[in-house]
């Protein structure tokens, strides 16, 4: 069940797993840039998609988890997948193809600040100074990007674009994930979000790539493998894992890592060269995410007068 857990202190495998999520999640932006580079994106996310489908089957098979869904719940499956899986990956990997990887990865992980407007915009939540700081701070990364993307001859503000409602559809569904209790495993909550966006995603590249697909290349087939059993299988799995028991601070520092890995792994990767904006930017948006993420503590009784 998607029930909240205790939270506990940091130990050894903790901090294993958490560096090896961050690392492999900030190695995908180039290794995403390489897969679509010649491929078409949302080909290469279905394949993607039903690799990770079959590496979850196989764990949970293993591991004894039932993949039924219960009584009632698919139309809450459906409400998750739709922000946290269909527009997330569906419109991020179209960007990546447009954008620099280092740059996708900084304007993807904006996501912290639209959690946060989507809390208050759409479920009425109380928004503080320093989450208000945290949203203009991303919100002027982000606009520093947008408009060097339309000041250069070869921009792609479109891209710039299409990431970014990636980052609010990734924002808005991990605030209503936070709200909805759903009586299934989180394996298996994870399975059917998955089958149902790889399912809209072939339609729409069915319509849209269909005289561009064809057989990937052996190059092309390590980069789908990587995500289906690196990404989808491994490490969306263990982060929903540990965000359930692991304290904020903890899982944030892996977050905030990964646009920074992401930028320096593509210009070591792909031989991509970042420029100040990206490096204003990533500034901007690493400071967003520390005064969204980071809660100052309150005593006890400023914390009463507030919930009164």
């Amino acid at each position: 069940m998607l029930l909240s857990r205790p939270m506990r202190h940091l130990n050894r495998k903790d901090l294993v797993l958490l560096a090896l999520l961050t690392l492999f999640w900030g190695l995908n932006w180039p290794v995403m840039k390489i897969g679509v580079r010649e491929f078409p994106p949302l080909t290469f996310r279905v394949l993607s998609m039903v690799g990770g489908l079959a590496v979850i089957w196989l764990v949970a098979r293993v591991q004894g988890i039932s993949l039924t869904i219960p009584k009632g719940e698919s139309r809450t499956i459906i409400k998750l997948a739709i922000p946290n899986m269909l527009i997330w990956h569906s419109l991020i990997i179209v960007g990546v193809k447009m954008l620099s990887s280092g740059r996708a990865a900084i304007l993807g992980y904006t996501m912290p600040a639209w959690a946060v407007l989507a809390g208050l915009v759409f479920f009425g939540d109380r928004i503080n100074r320093s989450s208000l700081v945290g949203i203009l701070l991303a919100m002027s990364g982000a606009m520093l990007l947008l408009s060097s993307e339309f000041s250069r001859i070869s921009g792609q503000p479109l891209g710039t674009l299409l990431v970014l409602i990636a980052a609010a559809g990734w924002g808005f569904g991990t605030v209503l994930m936070k709200r909805t209790i759903i009586d299934m495993p989180t394996l298996s909550l994870t399975f059917w979000m998955l089958a149902f966006a790889s399912t809209c995603i072939t339609l729409i590249a069915l319509i849209v790539e269909s005289p561009r697909m064809r057989w990937p290349n052996s190059v092309e087939w390590l980069c789908i493998a990587y995500n289906a059993i690196i990404i989808f299988g491994f490490a969306h799995v263990v982060w929903f894992k540990l965000a359930r028991i692991l304290p904020p601070v903890a899982s944030s520092l892996s977050v905030m890592f990964i646009p920074v890995l992401g930028t320096f792994s593509g210009a070591w990767i792909l031989g991509e060269t970042p420029h100040w904006q990206d490096y204003a930017a990533i500034v901007l948006i690493l400071g967003a995410m520390s005064t969204v993420m980071f809660k100052p503590k309150q005593n006890p009784a400023t914390e009463t007068q507030e919930n009164l």
